[in-house]
């Protein structure tokens, strides 16, 4: 690697050493750019200057404080384009009285000009229309007056106007140099403006969102005590009353205790789904046994009914998890699993494998399956198939699990089988930590 002064090394011989040197290593100097290239310099200083902000006050500010230090100038004022594009309003200013000038029409002076004609225009103070202006400006030791138009995408922003007391040759290369900082100050206004919309629409969605969540809430919480008291009434009318009930009044009862069953379980896979959703995990080592052997115990009972064989991994690997969401998501496959597994299946299995990052849980059977092309549309909210036509549930059960999977850094898939049968993979991430 070969380190070397630039300015002495490239004099005359550029492309003999492109060519001889096999790399060639340059480090940067802001004060060796500006005696190379004075207009890279100012490029390179305003680029710097409008990166430390997306406020737009303060990024102007920073633009005309640049502007003026880099050409050397005493004072100047940066307007911005109202929305009705008929005035322009005052933004950012320095070294001069700004009162009376805050807005001005698009028709007045000669920063109206320069927005309406894209033009850049430099003139005296003496040579300025308003008589007014010209003591003001003359009284503050002010010669020359210059107007940069801030365009960007053929559209103007806004004007920056500069003000001078020493006499000041213009060439061309500096009104090009000062167009193009006026076009870099144009650009930055608008990507400040887009943020800023941007960071508005975003605090709208939070609220909105604040807002459904606490509709949702309002409804698994406030809905499940009325629905719970017409479940209880619906069977207290049936017990006390049936005798004078007729086969149509009783079949109305079974109906309606049905009916407040399947809102209450409704509500409570919304709550469950709220709650996976939003309820930050509490991760600690749990035991992949006390998992199965939990679920195990809890459907033991439908297990038998439908005589299906429940079986677990011999395995008891440690795995860093949420606890109380992992059950819930193995109670919904489970669960799952009983509703739909049609009345041929006679196994749930649940297993255990694993790689280098990830933990892999997975509940089976042998029952009816799914379709191929269901294998993804199954984990979406309310989303239920064809074979769960006539089954009570709310279409939340593989949503939950696809949630839990999310929060342990991991994903959930299925698989199924040649002829019949499905299988439900959940994996953890390894790099989990435990919650302090």
């Amino acid at each position: 690697m070969i380190v070397m002064d630039w300015m002495t090394e490239m004099s005359g011989h550029k492309s003999k050493m492109v060519k001889d040197k096999k790399c060639i290593s340059i480090p940067f100097s802001r004060k060796k750019l500006r005696e190379r290239n004075r207009s890279l310099s100012i490029l390179r200083n305003m680029s710097d200057s409008l990166s430390l902000s997306l406020g737009t006050r303060e990024l102007l500010n920073h633009a005309l404080a640049r502007v003026l230090e880099d050409f050397d100038l005493d004072a100047g004022r940066i307007y911005l384009m109202e929305e009705d594009e008929r005035h322009l309003f005052l933004a950012a200013h320095s070294g001069i009285e700004t009162s009376g000038l805050e807005r001005m029409d698009l028709d007045e002076g000669f920063s109206g000009k320069a927005a309406r004609t894209k033009s850049f225009i430099a003139q005296y103070v003496t040579e300025l229309e308003d008589q007014n202006r010209v003591e003001l400006l003359k009284s503050k030791g002010f010669n020359i007056v210059i107007c940069v138009p801030l365009i960007t995408m053929g559209k103007v922003t806004g004007v920056m106007n500069l003000a001078i007391g020493r006499p000041f040759e213009l060439d061309p290369n500096e009104i090009d140099l000062l167009y193009v900082v006026g076009s870099q100050v144009a650009a930055a206004i608008e990507n400040a403006r887009l943020y800023n919309d941007l960071q508005k629409k975003l605090k709208q969605l939070a609220e909105r969102k604040e807002m459904i969540k606490l509709f949702a809430y309002s409804i698994a919480h406030d809905l499940k005590s009325p629905t719970i008291g017409i479940h209880g009434f619906s069977r207290r009318l049936k017990e006390k009353c049936g005798e004078h009930l007729d086969e149509k009044g009783k079949r109305y009862c079974d109906e309606i205790i049905k009916l407040a069953e399947h809102v209450v379980i409704l509500l409570e896979e919304m709550n469950s789904y709220i709650a996976t959703k939003e309820v930050q995990p509490h991760f600690k080592v749990v035991r992949l046994k006390e998992i199965t052997a939990t679920i195990k115990s809890e459907f033991a009972a439908r297990l038998k009914a439908r005589c299906i064989e429940f079986s677990a991994p011999d395995s008891d690997p440690q795995i860093i998890a949420d606890k109380v969401s992992l059950l819930r998501a193995f109670r919904n496959l489970v669960d799952n699993a009983i509703k739909y597994g049609g009345d041929n299946m006679h196994r749930i299995s649940i297993n255990y494998s694993q790689d280098e990052a990830v933990h892999i849980l997975s509940v089976s059977d042998d029952g009816t399956g799914i379709v191929p092309e269901d294998r993804e549309k199954v984990f979406d909210a309310f989303r239920r198939n064809n074979t769960s036509q006539g089954t009570m549930g709310s279409g939340l059960g593989l949503a939950i699990v696809k949630e839990v999977a999310k929060k342990h850094g991991g994903r959930v898939w299925v698989e199924t089988g040649v002829v019949q049968g499905i299988r439900f993979n959940i994996s953890i991430a390894k790099n989990l930590s435990v919650t302090a």
